[in-house]
């Protein structure tokens, strides 16, 4: 009996993190510890802004 594989590719949604973390990086003039603590709390910062 043969075996299906699927592969599925989403790159689509890391694609859109990704820029908007850089989004954030720049929007907000963070530094580079900042900027890498944004990789999982950029949503924060937006909110510290806009909040």
């Amino acid at each position: 009996m043969s075996e299906r594989i699927h592969v599925e590719n989403h790159s689509v949604a890391g694609a859109a993190w990704f820029g908007g973390w850089l989004f954030t990086l720049g929007f907000l003039e963070l530094g580079f510890w900042q900027g890498a603590l944004a990789i999982v709390l950029w949503p924060y910062y937006l909110g510290i802004l806009f909040g």
